[in-house]
């Protein structure tokens, strides 16, 4: 009976044995294999995302996005090496909910740009997709995104919709561009049609913009569309380039003003050849041993001062006569310090502006020294 309990507890404790290699075993198993988490959906392999924005201008619609900051390199999956643009015609009664997936399936590509380093930085670019209109309304329902060098692309941008309008109105003709001292005066010839052909044009005003070069984007110059055909920039300065050119403004079907594709552009580099006007209102006042003169400040904003003559023959020739002001007066006064009693004096005035241009000779004016 002893030996047959002492056999058991043998037997028992082999079996707890075994037990324990057999988990120590099953645990080396589990960390051989790993554990396994929850199911982890694929990645983008190029993870930046656009987002646009964009308007009607004539017959095209203007679509911009911002680019990333950085690019991950040449080399790298998630490098961007070109953006494709998607455009998708629908009817304007069509529901404006649509999944990527039905997008994906029906829109057209109808632009691949390629992308490098110097458009980086979160530069805004942009692409012009012209249209043209059927006999049926339509909208029209863009996306674009980035794809790389192995096809492999990122999501799609957000969905821009734009119902272009038919009634804007053409592009205004004939810019020109006459310099006087006062502003640039602008001319040109207003559209007789819209962009759909029909007529009279849709025309609002217009829109006048300048800029000193084509790499720098124009500034509108007026504050509100002008209704005539024609312009006057006041704010210039001489010895510089400008461009100019203007759009015509229409009213959408949203009662949003929609401008026109830019006219012929102008360029021009104003000169300073206009003399300034003779200085005028000169009052003269004499007393012992000093004659003053007083004159009204001339009305050209680039003035830099000046010069008097004087004489005592007034029949003597006037580019004869005795400059007594040898640097240009920055003032609108003169004391004549230099006379003799008896004496009759007689003056005349020039203004000089920054260019060097000279007025012609004011009135003479003359008194006796007492």
């Amino acid at each position: 009976m002893a030996y047959r309990r002492a056999e058991l507890t043998a037997l028992r404790h082999g079996a707890l044995r075994l037990l324990i290699l057999v988990v120590s075993a099953s645990g080396l198993m589990v960390a051989a294999c790993g554990k396994r988490g929850d199911p982890v959906p694929p990645r983008d392999r190029v993870s930046q995302k656009a987002t646009i924005s964009g308007f009607q201008r004539g017959n095209r619609i203007r679509i911009d996005w911002k680019m990333p900051q950085k690019n991950a390199g040449k080399g790298s999956i998630m490098n961007i090496d070109r953006i494709d643009i998607y455009r998708l015609a629908e009817p304007v009664t069509s529901s404006q909910a649509l999944s990527e997936a039905e997008f994906a399936s029906r829109a057209q590509t109808i632009a691949t740009l390629r992308i490098n380093d110097d458009d980086f930085g979160g530069k805004t670019l942009s692409y012009d997709d012209s249209i043209e209109f059927s006999s049926q309304g339509v909208r029209l329902r863009y996306a674009v995104r980035f794809a790389n060098a192995a096809g492999q692309k990122a999501a799609f941008s957000n969905f821009l919709l734009i119902e272009p309008d038919r009634r804007v109105a053409n592009v205004p003709v004939d810019l020109r561009a006459v310099v006087s001292q006062e502003s640039v005066q602008l001319a040109w010839t207003a559209p007789s049609s819209n962009i759909d052909g029909s007529s009279p044009a849709s025309i609002l005003g217009y829109n006048i913009y300048r800029t000193s070069s084509a790499s720098v984007p124009a500034k509108l110059l007026n504050r509100s569309p002008v209704v005539n055909t024609s312009f006057d920039d006041e704010y210039f300065e001489f010895g510089k380039k400008y461009l100019y050119f203007v759009r015509a403004v229409s009213i959408g079907t949203k009662a949003e003003p929609v401008e026109s594709l830019e006219s012929n552009i102008v360029e021009i580099a104003p000169k300073d050849t206009f003399a300034p006007t003779p200085p005028s209102a000169i009052t003269i006042a004499a007393a012992p041993a000093n004659i003053a003169i007083f004159f009204a400040i001339n009305p050209e904003k680039d003035i830099v001062g000046y010069r008097i003559y004087r004489s005592t023959d007034p029949s003597l020739e006037q580019n004869k006569w005795e400059l007594v002001s040898p640097d240009p007066l920055r003032t609108n006064t003169f004391q004549d310090r230099r006379v003799e009693s008896g004496k009759t004096y007689f003056y005349y005035i020039v203004a000089i502006d920054n260019a060097g241009n000279i007025s012609a000779p004011s009135v003479v004016v003359s008194d006796t020294a007492p």
